[in-house]
């Protein structure tokens, strides 16, 4: 599957499939947020925090990807991850964009 964040494909014709998005929400447990609060005191990367953001980022476009091959796609243009605050703890991943045939 190709995947760009470009709107079109230079020198490539584009077939537009339609939209095509996944998300994932996903929660903080206690031991990150034990570690989470002493970061906060002390500086620095939160590296659980990190890592649950990149795999939620990496569920989402699994998710969109899926999508996009449900219709026949063979790529993805404009790309886009969003991420938002769903309830206290939680952070839902979205990742969205244009699934395209290419010739």
């Amino acid at each position: 599957m190709f995947i760009t964040t470009c709107d079109s494909v230079p020198g490539r014709q584009m077939e537009v499939l339609g939209l095509v998005r996944g998300n994932v929400v996903t929660s903080k447990h206690i031991g990150r947020d034990v570690m989470a609060g002493f970061k906060s005191i002390a500086g620095g990367e939160i590296k659980s925090y990190t890592d649950m953001m990149n795999e939620g980022r990496a569920i989402a476009e699994q998710r969109m990807i899926q999508e996009a091959e449900a219709l026949g796609a063979n790529g993805i243009v404009a790309m886009r991850y969003a991420g938002s605050t769903v309830m206290e703890g939680t952070q839902e991943m979205l990742a969205y964009g244009t699934a395209v045939r290419l010739s």
